[in-house]
């Protein structure tokens, strides 16, 4: 049984309007227990915003490391998305892309920052993101490297596209990657095509490592679904945000 103390969370929705998307966009946040305006706390920026927090259950977790497990209290935004036009949100052939990561940087950062009290570095600016979600958060940190430098990903779509992108980055020393896969994601049936996740995930992989980047990787028995991620965002969380 889940403790009743982890249970007690204070999520506030926001919505902004953004001129690159052409309309509002939802914003769920989660404040630490013990919120305090008059501190500053790190920030993880999830995609998928709506299932992090409903099946992710990434706010009992985020109360559960902060008060028992030595994490340091952060907020988490999450990104609502219209699963309909997803991919073309995420994936960089999709017609959306460019207005998205536009609206994410230069947008949703700047509200964020103006109304509550999240550390403005890099390195305590977190992206997080599963399949598609993922890949969106580390083409975000190439494009604006000022803003992110650390990423987690959980099996991360990382489609030929991608890797392209990845592959013509020369130095990505800045960069540093939490990422895992399920060994059974080997022929994942998605809306482009059938893919084997493991490999494009040991592909990338490669690709960051040759190019410097601090990749944290691992494989573990698991599918292409939030069952499988659920159980490992408490370690991808406190790789970052544990007190040392």
């Amino acid at each position: 049984m889940t403790d009743s103390r982890y249970l007690k969370r204070t999520i506030v929705k926001e919505e902004i309007d953004s001129r690159y998307l052409g309309e509002k966009r939802t914003l769920r946040i989660y404040l630490p227990p013990g919120y305090n305006e008059l501190l500053s706390y790190p920030v993880v920026y999830c995609q998928d915003g709506e299932e992090f927090f409903n099946f992710g259950r990434i706010a009992t977790t985020a109360n559960r490391i902060i008060l028992d497990e030595g994490a340091e209290p952060f907020i988490i935004v999450g990104v609502q998305v219209d699963v309909s036009v997803r991919t073309q949100e995420y994936a960089p052939f999709g017609n959306r892309f460019k207005a998205y990561t536009a609206c994410f940087a230069e947008e949703i950062i700047p509200y964020i920052e103006e109304k509550y009290p999240v550390r403005r570095s890099p390195q305590e600016r977190l992206l997080a993101g599963d399949s598609l979600g993922g890949s969106v958060s580390l083409h975000l940190a190439l494009l604006y490297p000022d803003l992110f430098t650390r990423v987690i990903s959980l099996s991360g779509a990382f489609y030929s596209a991608s890797q392209e992108i990845y592959a013509a980055e020369e130095d990505l020393s800045w960069l540093s990657i939490w990422m895992i896969v399920g060994l059974q994601e080997t022929a994942f049936e998605a809306d482009t095509g059938t893919y084997d996740f493991v490999q494009l995930n040991r592909d990338t992989r490669d690709l960051l490592e040759k190019r410097g980047a601090l990749v944290s990787y691992r494989e573990k028995d698991g599918h292409h679904q939030w069952g499988f991620w659920q159980k490992e965002l408490p370690e991808a969380l406190l790789y970052y945000l544990q007190e040392s």
